[in-house]
């Protein structure tokens, strides 16, 4: 099995708030290096506040965190963290802003692909005065440029228009084929994430619900259209019943009855949205993204 890029432990993050204010409860996991991995989950799942523990803005309450090996401090150069609010110094101009992540990493910056990722923006313009797309490709330009082994991002195309997020999104695909980065990107836009992530984590509840391999996290289910009937040994995710005939969404336990059902593979975003819909449903976890004894109790069903 590869090395972890991230590997948490009962990992319980608690704000002050009255309700008690636990963003994050007994959450373990593991994301093996070189994965391009959607983090997604509903507002206020936690995916913000993971992703700070990760780049150690943050401390746990409760268990522990490692980045590519190490405490999160110590990990800090070999990763780059884009937040929400791209924060940047808004009295710099572009050119300036790329001329500090050029000394601040002078061992391993990529000018070349800094300037790529900025294209037209004019050099001379201080950040203050961008728009919100302009300052997420400045911001996207010193993460990439960093040349990090680890790209944390947080909602980084949300303000892009459809032409820039694609091309940013192809700059981001071409970044780990060439150099086995390992990117971790949260977004609410599930159909762009489908076709550029090969791996899972659905934060739901402070815990990660759905971890693993696109292909096999998708693959242990099966949506199922037929006569209404009996679903066992199947776990039902989620299952509606329209006149005499029943849909579900259920976690493969062994061979469908193809004869019985209609069978067809969930698209991720059926998958998501019926889990979200069905917090009562059993985490899944595949081989690889368990962590310890979490293994054995979670692995993903055998099709």
């Amino acid at each position: 099995m590869t090395g972890a890029a991230i590997e948490a432990t009962g990992l319980g993050m608690k704000y002050r708030r009255r309700n008690g204010g636990w963003a994050l409860r007994d959450c373990s996991f593991r994301l093996p290096t070189g994965r391009i991995c959607a983090l997604v989950g509903p507002n206020g799942a936690g995916k913000s506040t993971l992703l700070a523990l990760a780049a150690g803005f943050l401390r746990p309450v409760e268990g522990t965190l490692r980045i590519l090996g190490s405490a999160p401090a110590e990990a800090r150069s070999r990763m780059a963290f884009v937040a929400q609010d791209k924060p940047l110094y808004p009295q710099l101009t572009v050119a300036e802003t790329l001329w500090a992540g050029a000394e601040l990493n002078p061992a391993t910056w990529d000018r070349a692909t800094a300037e790529r990722v900025i294209g037209d923006l004019p050099r001379d313009a201080a950040v203050r005065t961008l728009s919100g797309g302009q300052r997420t490709r400045l911001a996207l330009a010193l993460a990439l440029g960093k040349r990090a082994e680890l790209l944390l991002l947080d909602e980084p195309m949300a303000d892009l228009d459809p032409l820039v997020r694609h091309q940013l999104m192809g700059v981001l695909m071409a970044e780990a084929a060439e150099h086995a980065t390992t990117i971790v990107m949260s977004s609410h836009i599930l159909t762009e994430l489908e076709g550029a992530c090969d791996y899972l984590l659905l934060v739901d509840g402070g815990r990660v619900r759905l971890g693993g391999e696109t292909e096999d996290v998708l693959g242990a289910h099966a949506l199922l259209t037929g006569p209404v009937q009996d679903l066992a040994p199947h776990t039902v995710v989620e299952s509606r019943t329209t006149g005499r005939g029943l849909t579900a969404l259920v976690r493969r336990e062994g061979p469908v009855d193809e004869a019985a059902w209609e069978i067809a593979e969930p698209s991720l975003e059926e998958l998501l949205l019926a889990h979200l819909r069905s917090p009562e449903a059993p985490a899944l976890l595949t081989p690889s993204a368990a962590h310890g004894e979490t293994v054995a109790r979670e692995a993903v069903a055998a099709r």
